[in-house]
């Protein structure tokens, strides 16, 4: 059952933002943000209460002869139409991760496997390079560290659009690959891994880093080799003294290098803030959908089979070659849907 006091002081939070905007008072950005947040949530509560009162008016024409067989007509599907109403309602009532509206970082790492890991890591960047496409959203490479076979040995780029974080967040963990590497002679079967993380992009106001933490070198950028060699000392490394981590950024710009490389640490750090909070928060819960547990194995392709099956949630797809060209919306979406279906069940509990 929803909660109808709730329902009522979202309905007035609502109105009273709608007024302090026509009038132009307060912060106006903060005020326009929430207003963005609860209108599709008020949206809801109008539609489900609209369907409740189309009922009871309907109930009360039972005693009217002459509209008596209309309502009896009627009610049986208005009736039949109110779990799914509540269920929608649910969902929108269900708590925002504030960070799902945000631009990620996406990092791709080799595991266990050697070349052909590294060159599965590369398979996957030009995945989500198709999936980002697909969405209308921008992909740019920050940092990205290749093999002489093609495979990649590191990558980290920044992926920017519409609720970017809220998809691209079930993507961490490790991703399995079964199928013969090109390397293999003999047709035998390799299995490798490449480990995948998206972290919600930082804001300034999330992480202050203070100046007497970081330690910035520069230092020459590698290239591969002829005219791409860089013969000044613009790439940029910055160690985080309290946590160890290290960031580089080595593209031209010796300015820019150090501001994608600050952005990278602000995110990382920013994300284990979040990470530190959610383990508090959820030490019961190890096992949720999306997570981000980053030494999880959530997924196996396995090419032989034209094979892709989500761990978490025991979904098999035997469409590889189209996942693995960016088709990825009936997983994500299906992650998403366990992932609601939990926290339903936890908000009932």
């Amino acid at each position: 059952m929803v909660p109808i006091e709730r329902l009522h002081q979202i309905t007035q939070r609502f109105e009273f933002l709608e007024a302090q905007m026509a009038e132009g008072g307060g912060d106006i950005a903060a005020l326009a943000k929430e207003y963005a947040e609860l209108k599709p949530v008020v949206e809801q509560i109008t539609a489900y209460q609209r369907l409740l009162a189309d009922i009871e008016e309907a109930e009360e024409m039972l005693s009217d002869p002459d509209m008596k067989a209309l309502a009896e007509e009627e009610l049986p599907e208005l009736r039949a139409a109110v779990p799914e109403a509540e269920h929608a309602l649910q969902l929108a009532l269900l708590p925002k991760d504030a960070a799902d509206a945000r631009p990620a970082i996406l990092e791709i790492r080799p595991g266990t496997g050697g070349d052909e890991a590294a060159l599965f890591a590369g398979d996957l960047l030009r995945m989500y390079q198709r999936y980002a496409e697909t969405r209308g959203w921008k992909l740019e490479i920050l940092e990205e560290n290749a093999t002489e076979l093609g495979g990649i040995k590191e990558v980290v780029a920044h992926i920017k659009g519409e609720n970017v974080f809220a998809r691209m967040k079930f993507e961490s963990g490790v991703h399995r690959v079964q199928r013969v590497p090109t390397t293999e002679s003999g047709g035998r079967i390799h299995t490798s891994a490449a480990t995948v993380a998206v972290l919600p992009e930082a804001e300034d106001v999330d992480i202050q880093i203070d100046a007497n933490d970081i330690r910035i070198d520069t230092m020459r950028a590698s290239g591969s080799g002829g005219q791409h060699v860089n013969t000044t000392d613009s790439a940029v490394r910055i160690t985080h003294l309290p946590t160890g981590i290290i960031v580089t950024s080595s593209e031209k710009s010796q300015h820019r290098n150090r501001e994608i490389a600050m952005q990278v640490l602000k995110t990382r750090l920013f994300d284990l803030e979040r990470q530190r909070i959610a383990d508090e928060r959820a030490a019961d819960r190890a096992g949720q959908v999306g997570s981000g547990d980053r030494s999880e194995r959530i997924r196996t392709y396995n090419f032989p089979q034209g094979r892709m099956t989500d761990h978490r949630i025991n979904l098999t797809l035997y469409k590889l070659e189209q996942v693995m060209a960016g088709d990825l919306d009936e997983t994500i979406d299906a992650l998403r849907a366990d992932a609601q279906a939990t926290a339903l069940a936890e908000m009932e509990g």
